[in-house]
Parts: structure tokens; C-alpha cells; sequence
């Protein structure tokens, strides 16, 4: 097959869809298939090159601007620059795409190659990564009309069937887009285990002055929907039973509530803020951690955690035991989990892990034999050629 792969998002720039993505694009080409991918430039990542076996372009797009509100985030629209519609629909014409896998249906390139799809009748399969949800009111009410003004109305155009990762991607394609189980393919979020065998080099205890006390590691850029508020309020109760604990989040911070809230509760010493690491380093930062703690608001679990998983550290969750379709999560088993924004819970968690060292690493090898059964890029990138073989079968 040909296959076109699509994401605003893309290495070197950070981000979990963006090396989900490249991830899957070169499986793809190592099985055989023809991959181009297209995608927003990027600081000084060439325009054009060549990569594992594939070929990617990045078009000229305009910075989203800051505008000092908490919604502001790191992304480029292509857009905005004139001749990339043009361009788009150039390229693919000349690849001549089978099937088109889009990443982020907010994304302006995803709209681009969905009008190229539905001229040439080419399927699409689009993951939703990121749902415009908030907990704001404000903002939760001006992402709703934006979902219900501007996206539903460009990606029902080209009809494309939807990934599935979780339950919440489930029910929020159905409420927001009209889906029926009819449109989605059920595909986990996918990682690399292998990146956390062997030892890192990095020795991130030292290189944060932290010693040997016990460090809850929390990755993952810091926004509304993933604010960290929790895990502070938590501390209070874990410092009073483990007085050395430190808690570290990692990436670029967009929402700074926790900082401040750290401040009002005098905690503010064992919260250090590293902002954005390499992705080389992710390991090392997981290896030093006792316990992970970074999708605590309900919101899925992500990418980060995932990862975390893999790398055979206790890692806290506050999704259901039914979130992933055809895995069954069981507390306390090959999992651990939380009520969403419940500090209590949460520090009662922590403490248990961090009381009881046998059991915290019982699970972590529990939870990473589950990493390995359903959740590598491996076994992923399967079900997405599959998922394509499917789509193809069907227009023919």
C-alpha cells in the first residue's frame, strides 16, 4: 500500500502523537508499504528528508500566537501560509495515497489531505489524540462550539472511520461528531518498550540534587486537563508519613495552578519543575522514580504513562477498569487506580506504594506485562495495516 501519513506534529518537535506517528510511519515502511509524510515545519528541521524508509515534507506554517491565557499551546497552521492547499493536494496526487492515516482531527493539515481524500475517494483513518475538552466553563463551552461549528462540520466532508484508544475517545467521537461503533477501529495508544531496557546513562537523582528519598515522577506538559492540582494537594499527607518525598513534573508548563497551590501549602521545596527534557532522557527520568503519577483528572491515560509502565515503574491511573477495549484493567492487580481529582485517594495510593516496596514492584512487573501484550507499536502497527487492509477491501 501506499500510505499517507498526516500530523501537524512530528519530530523533533516533543509530544506524544508526534512520536506515536513518526513510530508507526516507519513500521509501516519497514513492512513494506510506501509512506510520505506530511507535516508543519519546525524550528530548523529541514523542509524535506528522508527517514527510516520514508519520506517526509514539512510546509510552511504560522506559530498559533501567545496570547497569556491558559489554552495557549505549541502549534503551527499551514494554512496560514499561502500555496500549501496547492501544495498539498500536489504531493498527494503524485504519492497517490491508498489510505491516509491523519493524526489530530483539529489540525488544519488533517483538513487539507481530508478535502484531497474525499475529491479522490481515498479512505481516511484519523486518530483522535487530544479531545477539546477543558475544565473550565469558558473554555469547555467555546471548544464544544468549535467542535460543533468548525471541526464536525470539515471531517464529516471525508468521513473518515475514527481510532479508538479508550471508552472516553468512544463516547466524546459519538457525542461530538455523530460516530457510530460502525465508524471506529478499537487501537490502543501504542509505546517502545525496548527504549527502557539497559541501564540510562543519565543520572537524573544527582543531576537535580535529589539523593535517595522517594520521587513520584510526573511527565507530561502541564494544562488545564492535565494540571497536576491533585498530586500537590496530596502532598501534604505523603510528606507526613515520607518527609523526603519530591515530586517532579516534566514538560513545558502552560497552566502554572499547581505552582502556585504548592506555594499556599507550603510544599513548594518538594515540587521541582525540570520544563521540557529530550526524549533520550524520558528513560533516565522514569528509572529514578518510585512511583509515577500524570493522568489523574479522568482525562485517559496517555502515551506518558504508558511509558512509564513499560519502563517497570508503579504507575497511578484514574480511569475505569473498562477504559481500553479488550484489556481489563484490575486494581491492585496489573494496575493502580484513583478517583479523578481526589487528593485523598491519590496520597493514600502513594503512600501504600511507597510503604510496602514488594508489592510496588509486583505490580510495576505486572503492569509492564501489560505493556507487552497489547500496548507495544508492534502489536499496534499491526492492527492499524489490518484496520487499512479493511478500508482498502471496502472501496474496491
Amino acid at each position: 500500500m501506499r500510505i499517507a501519513v498526516v500530523n501537524n506534529f512530528f519530530p523533533p518537535r516533543p509530544g506524544g502523537s508526534s512520536h506515536l506517528s513518526a513510530a508507526l510511519a516507519e513500521r509501516y515502511a519497514a513492512a513494506g508499504h510506501e509512506v510520505l509524510v506530511l507535516t508543519a515545519a519546525y524550528r530548523d528541521a529541514p523542509a524535506e528528508e528522508e527517514r527510516d524508509g520514508y519520506r517526509v515534507v514539512r510546509l510552511p506554517a504560522m506559530p498559533m500566537p501567545k496570547l497569556g491565557l491558559s489554552i495557549d499551546f505549541d502549534m503551527a497552521f499551514a494554512l496560514a501560509r499561502p500555496g500549501n492547499l496547492r501544495r498539498v493536494s500536489r504531493l498527494l496526487a503524485e504519492f497517490r495515497p491508498d489510505v491516509i492515516h491523519q493524526h489530530g482531527q483539529f489540525f488544519d493539515l488533517s483538513w487539507i489531505s481530508g478535502r484531497y481524500a474525499r475529491r479522490h475517494q481515498v479512505p481516511v483513518l484519523l486518530s483522535i489524540h487530544t479531545r477539546l475538552e477543558s475544565p473550565d466553563p469558558k473554555y469547555a463551552a467555546l471548544f464544544r462550539l468549535l467542535d460543533r461549528f468548525l471541526v464536525r462540520p470539515l471531517i464529516r466532508r471525508f468521513r473518515p472511520r475514527y481510532v479508538i484508544m479508550d471508552e472516553l475517545a468512544a463516547h466524546y467521537c459519538a457525542q461530538r461528531y455523530g460516530a457510530t461503533t460502525a465508524d471506529f477501529e478499537y487501537i490502543p495508544v501504542a509505546v517502545e518498550p525496548s527504549r527502557f531496557d539497559g541501564a540510562p546513562e543519565l543520572d537524573v537523582r544527582a543531576r537535580h540534587g535529589i539523593g535517595d528519598g522517594p520521587l513520584i515522577v510526573s511527565l507530561g506538559h502541564v494544562i488545564p486537563l492535565r494540571d497536576r492540582l491533585a498530586l500537590v494537594e496530596a502532598l501534604p499527607t505523603v510528606l507526613a508519613k515520607h518527609p523526603g518525598t519530591k515530586v517532579m513534573v516534566i514538560g513545558r508548563v502552560y497552566y502554572d495552578a499547581y505552582a502556585r497551590r504548592a506555594a499556599e501549602l507550603g510544599v513548594s521545596d518538594a515540587v521541582i519543575s525540570t520544563g521540557v527534557v529530550p526524549s533520550a532522557d524520558v528513560p533516565a527520568y522514569f528509572a529514578a522514580a518510585d512511583v509515577v503519577a500524570h493522568d489523574l483528572q479522568g482525562g485517559g491515560f496517555g502515551t506518558a504513562s504508558l511509558e512509564a509502565m513499560a519502563s517497570g515503574r508503579a504507575t497511578i491511573g484514574t480511569v475505569t477498569e473498562t477504559n481500553f477495549p479488550a484489556v481489563r484493567l484490575r486494581n491492585w492487580e496489573n494496575f493502580v487506580l484513583v478517583r479523578p481529582n481526589d487528593p485523598a485517594d491519590l496520597a493514600d495510593a502513594v503512600i501504600r506504594l511507597l510503604d510496602e516496596p514488594e508489592e510496588r514492584e509486583w505490580i510495576a512487573k505486572r503492569q509492564r506485562d501489560l505493556v507487552y501484550s497489547h500496548f507495544t507499536l508492534d502489536v499496534v502497527t499491526r492492527q492499524h495495516l489490518a484496520a487499512f487492509d479493511r478500508m482498502v477491501g471496502e472501496k474496491k
